[in-house]
Parts: structure tokens; C-alpha cells; sequence
């Protein structure tokens, strides 16, 4: 890494050393910087102070990253899956290798704390051996045919150049999931991540470079959002647009892609509810939820938000969770005492504060946190609050940060129609003992994914994605793979 702002940070009673690397895009096989000279302030959430310069790319290097993709296309998709797989797999091992300093670059621009980061890199991992293998179980199919002498034959091919966009929150997780797709089916990519956490995504697409996939097949861009993102829809040469990020932008984006009939995978927000059943350990779900509940400080598609609690168990469960949250220390992400970072940016502390000065107007409890820490630094206590009503804008609205809102319920009807209410439908949790209500629960929820006892819905072998509002199509998991595949029907007769 080429350091453009080196700094020592307190971790613990340590101070560590590490490295924010120079800004670069990466286009048709060159580290390169913009050609009109344009650029954006990258900054630290923890301190608010400016860490990088982050070039933006005109329109001719946009033309030449659509160049290079169109080339780097035939390139990578006439390998063999079988020749396509080591070098996928050598992407999984440089990122291990290279994780701790991944990290660092991650929890300084986006906040979280250092053993996320850590984590998002090594699951990460992960994703890029899974589609290493799972590109060659890319099958078509031979369907029997209707009279003797002819074949019918299904088959899977590469799609083509695909337009990738991705969020702030997972700045190396998202990134990866559809970078290893793309690479598992044969497909180039053009990739412009998040503009506000862009070293993440550039140190992952180094190790791809780093693990020998050819020149032109991976492009690296940043700049005005919008403004690349039509530009890359409407180019012929891009074949499938994949996005991550809100509802809003999503729709956007799905609307230039219909316009251009290009295939489109849509992973949009979330909010997500939790229902909590009288037959559970009360003290045990309370721990389990209330960690993932605020990690990432909550900046998380999936995170749990709404929770529906028994009217039984209501009071005791909102006592230790907010006792739970009460408890929680904020700090930088590097500090390795720290159990929750800064939010990301200051869009998502004035969004924390108006949520909160809503639930207090409406007559909601603010049973822990509610306020900012300090005046530097972008800190937000993580907090809960209790029976906030059902307008209230927290009850509607994906809150996106370290926000908890705990109801009562009386009977399943109330508890499904309550859950099913949002225009959401990503992720969602339940808690039982009960193997009927959990058939019950899973046949009635509107959603893309659901956890039954635990917090797991995104392993890299299973279909991540949502319905209603929050998008459709899917990542991770042959599912996945096939949303980067064309569906090519054969019928062969003979003339003789």
C-alpha cells in the first residue's frame, strides 16, 4: 500500500500503526486516478477528520472501462470453470492473508469496530471459495424429447458485462458478493462502491488483480453516483445490473435497467421484526438479539428492528434489553475496548435524532440511550425504545442504525399482521420453542429470508434477497450464481 495519511491510534493501552492507502479506481488492467482531476474528501467517522481524496471518473473513463469489460468478457468467459476456480480461490486466500490490514482501512472509514471488519473480510473469504466451486456446477439440463430424433438440451451461459453497485455499510462484504459471482459465472464487471468508504472495496479488487484475473475483467470506478450509474445502464455493452442499497435509489436504477431490458438483482432496505414467543428463555434470546441488534451499530439490511414481544414476557424482555444496551461501550473501531463504532456518516445521526425526538412525541419510552455522545466524532448511544406506537416513523420506516423498538402482542394474528404491516419484506427472527408455531410463523411471514432461534440468514450457500419493497432476485448460493446466467434452449433434429 501507497499511504496517503498514516496515523498511530490508542488500542487499548497500544498504540498501532497502520496505513489509509492512496485513492485509485482501476480500470482495463491500471491503477489510475480521474482524468478531469475531480475528487471528494474521504473521512474518518471516529474523528471527522479528512483521511483521503477519492478521484471521480469522467465519462472517457467510463468509456474505457465499458472498453475494457466488453474485451475482458470474451477473455473470462472463454476459460473453462475448471480454469476459472484456482484463481477465485487464490482471491479467498489473499484475503486471510491480508485481513487484519483490510480491516484497519475498513473500520477507519466506516466506523465499525475492529473484529467486524476482521470478520467481514474472513467471511468474505468465504463467498469467493464457494463460487470458486459452485461455477462449475453451473448445469444446464437434457429434456426427453417428443419423438425420436431430436435432442432438446437446456443451457447456462454467461451473461455478460454486469454494472455493480454497492453500499456503505458492508464497504468489503458487498463488494465480494458480487465479485465472486460475476468471476464464478464468467462474467466482467464494472463495480463502483460507495464513494464514502471506497478503500474497503479497492484493497478486495487488489487481491483479485493480486490472484491473476486478466485485465479488463474486474473495472473499479467512483464519482457522482447517479450520474455513473445511468451512464453504465444505458451502455449497450452492460448486460446486468446488480445494486445494494435503499429502496428509493433501487427503484431508480430498476426503472434505467427495464428501460434497457437488462436483467437486474435488487437487495434493498429491510425492517426487519423479531417475534418473541412466551415459551423461550427470556435472558438468553435478550443477549443474543441485543448483539446483533447493534452491530455495525445497527447499519444492517438485516438488522433485527421491530421487535414483537409476548405480552407475557413484555415488561422483563424490555428491561434486560435495555439494560443490555445501557451497558454497550462506544467507541472508535480500533479500539479494541470498543464494542460499537460511530455511525458512518452524518446523514445517519440526524436520522437517529429525529426518530428519537418522533418516539418522544408520540408518547414512546426512551428505555436506554436516545442521544448523541460527545461533539466529535459521529457516536450515538445505542438505544431502545418501548411501546412506541404503530405511526410512529420508527414503526414504518427502516431506522438504519443503533435503534431497537420493543411492542407487546397478544396472539399470533396480532403478532403476524403487525410483522407483515411495512412495505419491507427482507429479513426476519423468530424466537419459540415450539416447532407448530414455527411451521405457523414461516408460512406467513412476507419475507425473503427468516432465522428460526439464531441470527443467520447470509451464509455465502444460501439465497440472500427480499420481497415486496426490498427488491427482488438473489445473492449467495446456486440462486445467486444463476441470476449472473443466461437460459439458452436448444432443439436439435437431423436432416439425414
Amino acid at each position: 500500500m501507497i499511504a496517503a495519511f498514516q496515523y498511530g491510534r490508542e488500542i487499548g493501552k497500544e498504540t498501532t500503526m497502520g496505513q489509509y492507502p492512496k485513492l485509485q479506481m482501476y480500470i482495463d488492467g491500471q491503477w489510475c486516478v480521474g482524468s478531469e482531476g475531480r475528487s471528494q474528501d474521504v473521512i474518518d467517522p471516529a474523528t471527522e477528520q479528512v483521511i483521503g481524496q477519492l478521484p471521480h471518473a469522467s465519462k472517457a473513463d467510463l468509456d474505457r472501462a465499458l472498453e475494457a469489460a466488453e474485451r475482458g468478457f470474451q477473455v473470462w468467459k472463454n476459460k473453462t470453470a475448471l480454469e476459472r476456480s484456482p484463481i477465485i480461490r487464490r482471491i479467498a486466500d489473499l484475503l486471510r492473508q491480508r485481513a487484519s490490514d483490510i480491516a484497519f482501512i475498513m473500520s477507519t472509514e466506516q466506523g465499525k469496530v475492529f473484529s467486524e471488519a476482521l470478520e467481514e473480510i474472513e467471511k468474505g473469504a468465504e463467498h469467493f471459495e464457494w463460487m470458486a466451486e459452485e461455477g462449475k456446477r453451473a448445469y444446464g439440463r437434457i429434456i426427453p424429447a417428443r419423438s425420436n430424433g431430436i435432442r432438446q438440451v437446456v443451457m447456462v451461459e454467461p451473461v455478460g458485462p454486469v454494472a455493480a453497485f454497492t453500499p456503505w455499510n458492508f464497504p468489503a462484504a458487498s463488494p465480494i458478493r458480487k465479485l465472486s459471482t460475476a468471476l464464478g459465472a464468467g462474467c466482467s464487471i464494472i463495480i463502483k462502491a460507495s464513494e464514502e468508504t471506497p478503500a474497503s472495496c479497492m484493497e478486495v479488487v487488489r487481491a483479485c488483480v493480486d490472484a491473476g484475473v486478466p485485465a479488463g475483467v474486474i473495472n473499479l470506478v467512483f464519482g457522482v453516483p447517479s450520474e455513473i450509474s445511468e451512464y453504465l445502464i444505458r451502455s449497450p455493452i452492460i448486460r446486468k445490473v446488480t445494486f445494494t442499497g435503499s429502496v428509493p435509489v433501487g427503484k431508480k436504477l430498476a426503472e434505467l435497467a427495464a428501460q434497457e431490458m437488462k436483467t437486474c438483482t435488487m437487495e434493498l432496505g429491510g425492517h426487519s421484526p423479531v417475534l418473541v414467543f412466551d415459551d423461550v428463555d427470556c435472558t438468553k434470546v435478550v443477549n443474543l438479539v441485543a448483539k446483533g441488534k447493534f452491530r455495525n451499530a445497527g447499519q444492517v439490511c438485516v438488522s433485527p428492528t421491530r421487535f414483537f414481544v409476548h405480552e407475557s414476557i413484555h415488561q422483563r424482555f424490555a428491561s434486560e434489553f435495555a439494560a443490555v444496551a445501557s451497558g454497550i461501550k462506544v467507541g472508535s473501531g480500533l479500539d479494541k475496548t470498543s464494542q460499537m463504532g460511530p455511525l458512518a456518516n452524518p446523514r445517519r445521526l440526524e436520522a437517529m435524532e429525529k426518530l428519537t425526538a418522533d418516539v418522544r412525541m408520540r408518547g414512546g419510552k426512551v428505555a436506554a440511550g436516545g442521544e448523541r455522545i460527545g461533539n466529535r466524532g459521529l457516536f450515538w448511544r445505542p438505544t431502545v425504545f418501548v411501546d412506541a406506537p404503530d405511526e410512529a416513523d420508527v414503526m414504518r420506516t427502516e431506522p438504519f442504525g443503533p435503534i431497537a423498538s420493543i411492542v407487546s402482542f397478544a396472539s399470533f394474528e396480532e403478532a403476524i399482521a403487525r410483522a407483515n404491516s411495512v412495505k419491507y419484506g427482507l429479513a426476519s427472527y423468530l424466537f419459540t420453542r415450539s416447532a407448530k408455531t414455527a411451521a405457523r410463523v414461516s408460512e406467513a411471514l412476507q419475507v425473503g429470508m427468516l432465522a428460526i432461534n439464531n441470527l443467520s440468514v447470509s451464509p455465502p450457500e444460501a439465497p440472500i434477497g427480499g420481497v415486496k419493497d426490498s427488491g427482488y432476485g438473489r445473492e449467495g448460493g446456486a440462486e445467486g450464481l444463476m441470476q449472473f446466467m443466461n437460459v439458452k434452449y436448444i432443439s436439435e433434429g437431423h436432416l439425414d
